[in-house]
């Protein structure tokens, strides 16, 4: 069995001033960096032999610290991305208009199809986000890999292996640093290859962590 841990990125500036951030960039904050620095004592022990992290610079971060800890070095893998955004990157959530707002919600409320101008699809991302994971059957046995992504990323991956469509909508939590682990596997009581076994868990941080939209 293969064990795959799932690591969202610390806080950044644009979580906390609520900005949308997609595939643009935004520091961590000093917390983000304290969250990381949790996560990292968490994993520590667990044998993590490699850090797969997204390409953008709160990942980076975020992985460089657990990679640390871990003793391991930091591989960057883009389809490990947050979602593209398209036009409204970079745009403070209250400072959209009711249009802007509608885009938006299609990447969350069930929408078949649902993307912002220039922007990405969850289905789009969904495939890549299991290329990714998928990729882990590829390292030598016995690893146990940590991917470092995003939120809606993260979300996707979990909720479609879980059988639910890249669409559906979004009932998954996954706050900043957050760890979850799937499993992939063979069973007589569970369905072959991926598995979830734990999502969402901030158990280890010592202070409320953001999601997206937190006000």
């Amino acid at each position: 069995m293969l064990q795959v841990y799932l690591v969202r990125h610390g806080e950044t500036l644009w979580n906390a001033a609520r900005r949308i951030q997609g595939q643009s960039d935004s520091a961590l904050t000093a917390k983000g960096e304290q969250q990381a620095s949790q996560v990292a004592e968490r994993v520590k022990s667990l044998g993590i032999t490699h850090v797969i992290a997204s390409d953008l610079g709160r990942t980076r971060h975020t992985a460089e610290i657990i990679a640390d800890a871990c003793g391991c070095s930091v591989t960057l893998d883009a389809r490990l991305r947050e979602l593209n955004m398209g036009v409204l990157e970079q745009r403070p959530i209250d400072t959209l208009t009711a249009e802007e707002e509608s885009w938006r919600k299609t990447l969350v409320d069930g929408t078949e199809g649902g993307r912002i101008p220039q922007g990405e699809s969850m289905a789009e991302m969904a495939a890549r986000m299991h290329a990714a994971l998928n990729a882990c059957l590829d390292l030598p046995a016995g690893c146990r890999p940590l991917l470092v992504s995003h939120g809606m990323a993260l979300g996707v991956l979990v909720s479609t292996i879980l059988g639910l469509s890249p669409s559906a909508e979004r009932r998954l939590r996954l706050r900043n640093c957050s760890i979850s682990r799937v499993d992939y596997q063979q069973s007589a009581w569970l369905a072959s290859g991926w598995i979830v076994e734990t999502a969402g868990d901030v158990s280890h941080l010592d202070e409320p962590s953001l999601d997206e939209l937190q006000r």
